[in-house]
């Protein structure tokens, strides 16, 4: 019975998960890791590890959802998925040899630095709305500056897409985690790309940035396969359902939304760093 429980709460747990990912373009591994850590007691390597294999099917299916709603850049998410898995394994490894408390400040001023970002962006749109004919313009702004981005894959900006990759996959390496958290303000911030379509590109190069990962840990027996089995039937459908709402919300509201889930991500670090010590 006592099992029974404990599925129904890793499902649940992973629907949320799923339904954040699909909105907001992350991996979810910011979620996984405290719940698996806190919750469930693993160890930090199984932790690591089974967040990991949960996070592919998650992306992936998050990301096919995507291209089907047209929110979605194929080629600028695969560039970064392949920066990515370059260097994922080199923050891995130097999370080894750096002290756990190096780890938590990197990861917190990291993630507060993007929140700051994102959250600074929603209020310059809700200060500044661009009104046309008694609709917002702000919105239509950034979807056709991502349409012209967008429109031709070239070697330069293939290249800005695998520099976005290296420095998330590093950073996912360091902390543990998928690098949405990472890759989506990077888009927004230095690309121009507009939220919605952040969202679904994040998620091919997530997808792809974890499969190095996932391979090594499998091979090394770190994966706890039946609950990452029980948090992707949760996170399955909720992808499905995060990407389908995620062109219901304007531009701005996906920015504070983001802005916000990385405060709390950050403050979920410290508690566990500190709850570890």
């Amino acid at each position: 019975m006592e099992s029974v429980g404990l599925f129904v709460i890793l499902v649940a747990t992973g629907f949320v998960l799923g339904v954040l990912s699909g909105l907001l373009g992350i991996g979810g591994g910011m979620l996984t890791i405290p719940t698996f850590r806190l919750a469930l007691g693993l160890t930090a390597v199984s932790t690591t590890a089974t967040s990991l294999l949960v996070i592919i099917p998650t992306a992936i299916t998050g990301a096919l959802s995507h291209i089907r709603e047209k929110t979605c850049i194929v080629w600028l998410g695969v560039s970064m998925g392949v920066g990515g898995a370059c260097t994922s394994a080199i923050g891995a490894y130097l999370a080894t040899i750096a002290p756990s408390v190096v780890v938590m400040c990197v990861a917190a001023v990291v993630i507060g630095y993007s929140a700051f970002n994102m959250l600074r962006g929603a209020i310059k749109q809700y200060r500044k709305p661009q009104v046309v004919d008694g609709k917002e313009k702000s919105g239509k702004s950034d979807e056709t500056k991502t349409e012209a981005f967008a429109d031709r894959p070239t070697p330069k900006k293939c290249l800005f897409g695998v520099a976005i990759g290296l420095i998330a996959g590093l950073v996912a390496g360091f902390i543990g985690v998928g690098g949405g958290f990472i890759m989506v303000p990077l888009m927004v911030a230095v690309l121009g790309v507009s939220m919605h379509q952040a969202s679904g590109t994040s998620l091919v190069g997530i997808a792809i940035l974890a499969i190095p990962g996932v391979i090594e840990h499998i091979i090394l027996g770190n994966v706890q396969y039946l609950i990452a089995v029980a948090m992707c039937i949760g996170t399955i459908p909720g992808a499905i359902i995060g990407s389908k709402l995620c062109s219901r919300f304007s531009d701005r509201g996906l920015r504070l939304l983001f802005g916000v889930m990385l405060i709390i991500v950050a403050c979920i670090l410290v508690i566990n760093e500190f709850v570890a010590f």
